[in-house]
């Protein structure tokens, strides 16, 4: 992870939700239903998954610890696509050497973003949203916090399956594109309505089809 060298650390500055508690409530209730109906149509898919890992040989679930709504800790989980200790003592990757420590069936998984499925029981669960910044593990909040303390706004949202950042800023495996993601999820707190959450799921399931990679 490169550090951001001759940065002067900008000011907290307050941020505003433009959703209402009703918005919040809606948005959370329609988590729920999708998130239900989604593991519900997707099992299938979950079970063809499961088996293709485990017969390829490893763990099937991989699981890390991020910080989510109002600060809390909480377990994120993916379809494993690395070999085991791939990140060993959480030691950060580029996405080029995530690509060269993947397995075959992992790549496959990763490019047509299926690790993530397991997700969805984040999202039923409560830990995380379909629309919202992306989760980061705690040594790298502390790192952009050093720069921008606004990152703290954050956490008035449930972390996402996929944001507007997501989508146009891709992998953040710099501090440069940390700092950068963090001022889109910003923006997002302050414009983020269910229209537009609708408009960014829209966009994201037309990436993967499409295959795009972010």
């Amino acid at each position: 992870m490169e550090k951001v060298q001759s940065q002067e650390t900008i000011a907290l500055i307050e941020y505003h939700d433009a959703m209402n508690v009703w918005g919040r409530f809606a948005k959370r209730l329609i988590d729920i239903v999708l998130s239900f109906f989604g593991i519900i149509v997707l099992s299938p898919i979950y079970v063809l998954v499961y088996l293709v890992i485990l017969c390829a040989g490893g763990s099937v679930i991989y699981k890390q610890e991020r910080i989510g709504y109002k600060g809390k800790k909480f377990y994120i989980f993916k379809f494993r696509t690395m070999y085991k200790d791939a990140e060993k003592n959480g030691i950060p990757r580029t996405e080029d050497e995530r690509r060269q420590q993947m397995t075959r069936v992992g790549r496959f998984l990763r490019d047509h973003h299926l690790d993530e499925l397991p997700q969805l029981f984040n999202v039923l669960n409560g830990d995380m949203s379909f629309v919202g910044p992306r989760p980061e593990r705690q040594v790298f909040i502390d790192k952009i916090m050093e720069v921008n303390p606004n990152y703290v706004h954050v956490y008035k949202m449930r972390p996402g399956l996929t944001s507007p950042a997501t989508l146009y800023n891709g992998y953040t495996d710099t501090m440069e594109k940390m700092l950068t993601r963090l001022d889109m999820d910003l923006k997002y707190l302050t414009t983020r309505s269910l229209w537009g959450d609708f408009q960014i799921v829209c966009k994201t399931v037309f990436s993967i089809v499409s295959g795009k990679k972010f």
